[in-house]
């Protein structure tokens, strides 16, 4: 009944922020499902990595799976195997090149994880003051009603008040299950950086004693 009633500008502010909260949700649901499957997913590829008797074969046979944990590995073996397709082998460098490659994947892992996280921070910074708009707007109606009726009872500004404060309504409405969401998945996305960052460390752990072992 209030969108009904409102004026045409609050109306497009309620539709904007109804639809940004259906967006909203929609990736919350979506990205909390994709993080979880992610997450459990990379455990268990990193299990199945420490109980790898023979990288190559074990690359040759999970490398292409498209989790964080498994490009992290693939890029550490194709910069391996150019390192060291020819002698003599730089061993420093050959260090330094092996993490500079495979940090460079977790960040890029973690971008791309993270695009979607973009519009939640946008709702969650944006909508409150998209809905204060309609409530300036319709308080000034309701100002505009009395200066034309010349009458401040009540039932001439309470309909301007009350798309005011239904406009705030639908801004907050919108705004807090994005920060919420966008606090939670930001945390959890650190989790995953930090257990790719290891598995990393380990790896290069592994490719610097087969580096020793070469002299």
């Amino acid at each position: 009944m209030l969108f009904l009633e409102a004026d045409i500008v609050v109306k497009t502010v309620m539709i904007g922020l109804l639809l940004a909260s259906i967006w909203t949700w929609a990736i919350i649901i979506s990205f909390g499902m994709t993080i979880a499957k992610t997450a459990r997913k990379s455990e268990k590829f990193e299990l199945a990595f420490s109980k790898a008797d023979n990288i190559d074969r074990f690359y040759d046979e999970y490398g292409q799976s498209s989790l964080p944990s498994a490009k992290v590995l693939a890029s550490g073996i194709k910069e391996w195997r150019r390192s060291t397709a020819k002698g003599p082998i730089d061993r420093d460098g050959t260090r330094q090149r092996l993490a500079t490659a495979m940090n460079a994947t977790i960040a890029h892992e973690i971008d791309r994880i993270a695009d979607r996280l973009n519009f939640l921070a946008t709702v969650g910074s944006v909508a409150p003051f998209v809905g204060l708009f309609g409530t300036v707007w319709g308080i000034m109606r309701s100002f505009s009603a009395i200066a034309a009726e010349q009458n401040s009872s009540l039932a001439v500004v309470a309909p301007g008040i009350a798309e005011a404060l239904f406009a705030t309504a639908i801004g907050l409405f919108a705004a807090i299950p994005a920060v919420i969401a966008y606090n939670r998945f930001s945390h959890r996305l650190n989790k995953l950086e930090a257990r790719m960052g290891r598995f990393a460390d380990g790896f290069h752990a592994t490719l610097s004693r087969e580096l020793e072992l070469g002299d």
